[in-house]
């Protein structure tokens, strides 16, 4: 059973293994340093769909599948599939996982969306409420731009500090059986407001995830 220890962290006894996992990227993330470590680099953005987030929806589903297939399990064999996107709803992933039949819990976290999936996974594993579960997420560079600023077809210009949001998504399955690389403690962040006022500098407004500027004890 999970375990508490100081403010912010939970400990989770089992360890629960990582069974699986796959990532699937496009083709401008398989033309970077990582390309030889993805599953699958599609070269068409649009996966052959007529909209990016019918595309994201592709991607969201082929990872998990591949996750699934690499376990060695069956979707059937998955008692719940935590997982989200960056968009309303979480259409990218509603409509990517449909039709494997799993149990579904929505979760959006922006760009902690896949650790946040990951943790919530591992609790329910460690505490006995599921004995496998998936855990994913998804984004996709057109969709983000039409829901976070301009449509493409808009032609705006970018600025200088705008980010690139990845075309790209990852799945892990999370089980109570023994495996080498396992989810040992949890800790869920707190929030830091450093008073970004660019809407288009996330780095900034991001940084303080990766630099420990305060004491935070675990």
């Amino acid at each position: 059973m999970p375990l508490k220890q100081g403010k912010y962290t939970v400990c989770l006894p089992t360890a629960p293994g990582i069974a699986g996992y796959a990532s699937v990227v496009g083709k401008k993330e398989g033309e970077g340093p990582l390309k030889d470590k993805f599953d699958r680099v599609y070269e068409d953005g649009s996966m052959g769909e007529k909209s990016w987030e019918k595309a994201e929806s592709i991607i969201h589903g082929d990872a998990v599948s591949r996750a699934i297939e690499k376990a060695e399990f069956a979707a059937g064999d998955i008692d719940v599939i935590f997982a989200g996107d960056l968009l309303n709803q979480c259409i990218g992933t509603t409509f990517g996982i449909r039709e494997l039949g799993i149990p579904f819990a929505g979760m959006y976290g922006a760009c902690s969306t896949m650790a946040l999936s990951m943790a919530a996974a591992a609790v329910c594993v460690d505490s006995r409420i599921v004995q496998k579960a998936v855990a994913s997420t998804s984004s996709h560079f057109c969709s983000a731009e039409k829901q976070f600023r301009m449509p493409l077809e808009y032609g705006g210009q970018r600025t200088p500090t705008a980010q690139w949001t990845a075309t790209a998504a990852g799945a892990v399955v999370i089980s109570d059986t023994n495996a080498k690389v396992c989810v040992e403690k949890v800790i869920i962040g707190r929030i830091q407001d450093y008073g970004i006022k660019d809407p288009n500098n996330m780095g900034a407004a991001m940084a303080p995830v990766d630099v420990k500027l305060t004491p935070y004890p675990i």
